[in-house]
């Protein structure tokens, strides 16, 4: 696939910081969806915790800001969606949530927007204003330092464009405030991009990483370390690890975890997410564990029909997708733009989130991997990710992991 090009994702293509609450770095109205103006008015205000403070404060390093327009991969895709759709921004109001340098914004302002408003609760919002006033846009972009939650706009705007996503897609749990933004301030039909996501998972065998963090230890300088192994697999293992592979170590095709449609989501149905798989090894290989990626898709506006208004007033257990079940799978535009942090595309900075195993299973060539994954926001801060993850082969033992993302 070819980024910042027209292209469908689907997380996997044929080929023949997760550390105590800093954000990703080191890869790093009536009808559902669309709010009238006076139900905005009613919205609940999280409070804004020390938790939160402590992450704000992290996004003024400019280093994490350097790291992130640095992906190329992310920020021409970003600027090739903003110009596929320029006649929804051309002379509109739009909102960036989250805008850190202002890039995204300054984007839309290239793109002819009326105004826009670029929102970031991150002392890189002052920053941010002056790389708007160098850039002569002052007239055009206005920062806003504050929570989107916080801020006074008064007016509706037509697009909500937000670069939101972390690691395992949901890590940092910025999406309820693009969610926020989205009832309160979009114009029923309004854009919002990206538009679409979907996180996948797949078994992976990753024998070079077993044996550097592990098997090093059997033998150093000619010194048995043996006893080093339990202590080398806790520290190796024992949290989700943000890395980089390769097709190669992937060992069957992909399953969805869940879908998200940012124009209906809400933001209770992010905090618990279940879903059950069921793969079959292509080859006979050492499972070490699986890997997590995701795809967010630009498509455009959106206006929801009574059935799928219907169909996301069901409960929020109804709405998460098992991999197999296709009842609510969305037709994709042929025309929407993806940026993929899929293994066998161009390496992004999100890079791809791996869940090791402490002890490696081996795999025959068409034996079944089944169990389940569940991903809920922590009840100590709501932007860590706490992981249980269920998995088996056929004919042996079952296992569970339990692990966060901090």
């Amino acid at each position: 696939m070819l980024h910042g090009s027209s292209s469908s994702g689907n997380g996997y293509h044929r080929v023949g910081k997760q550390r105590g609450g800093q954000p990703r770095r080191g890869r790093r109205g009536s009808g559902v969806g669309f709010r009238s103006s006076h139900y905005s008015q009613q919205l609940h205000v999280p409070p804004c915790t020390e938790y939160d403070k402590a992450y704000f404060r992290a996004y003024s390093d400019i280093g994490i800001h350097e790291e992130m327009i640095k992906d190329h991969v992310r920020t021409s895709t970003y600027r090739a969606a903003i110009m596929q759709y320029q006649d929804s921004i051309s002379g509109k109001v739009v909102m960036d949530v989250g805008c850190g340098t202002g890039i995204l914004a300054i984007f839309c302002a290239n793109a002819g927007a009326k105004r826009v408003y670029a929102v970031d609760a991150s002392d890189i919002a002052f920053q941010a204003t002056e790389i708007v006033k160098s850039n002569n846009l002052s007239d055009k972009v206005i920062v806003l330092h504050g929570r989107v939650e916080d801020v006074n706009i008064e007016e509706m705007v037509d697009v909500i464009i937000s670069e939101w996503m972390g690691y395992l897609l949901l890590y940092e749990t910025m999406l309820p405030s693009v969610i926020f933004a989205r009832d309160k301030w979009l114009k029923p039909g309004g854009l919002i991009l990206p538009s679409h996501a979907t996180l996948y998972m797949a078994p992976v065998t990753h024998s070079v990483r077993y044996h550097e963090s592990v098997d090093f230890w059997r033998d150093v300088y000619g010194i048995n370390m043996t006893s080093m192994l339990p202590l080398a697999k806790q520290c190796a293992f024992e949290e989700p690890c943000v890395e980089t592979i390769t097709g190669e170590n992937v060992l069957t095709w992909p399953s969805a975890v869940i879908h998200v449609d940012c124009y209906t989501v809400l933001a209770k149905e992010l905090e618990s997410i279940s879903a059950k798989y069921k793969f079959v090894s292509m080859l006979q290989a050492p499972l070490h564990g699986f890997a997590l990626w995701f795809d967010v898709e630009f498509d455009g506006p959106h206006i929801p029909s009574n059935e799928h208004v219907q169909d996301f007033e069901r409960s929020s257990s109804e709405l998460i997708l098992h991999p197999n079940n296709t009842c609510k799978k969305r037709i994709k535009s042929n025309e929407a733009i993806v940026l993929s942090t899929a293994p066998e595309d161009d390496p992004t900075h999100w890079q791809q989130t791996l869940i090791y195993f402490y002890e490696p299973i081996e795999l025959k060539q068409n034996q079944i991997i089944e169990g389940s994954i569940t991903l809920s926001q922590s009840k100590e801060n709501a932007r860590f990710l706490n992981i249980h993850l269920e998995y088996s082969r056929s004919g042996g033992r079952s296992f569970v992991k339990e692990t966060a993302m901090r």
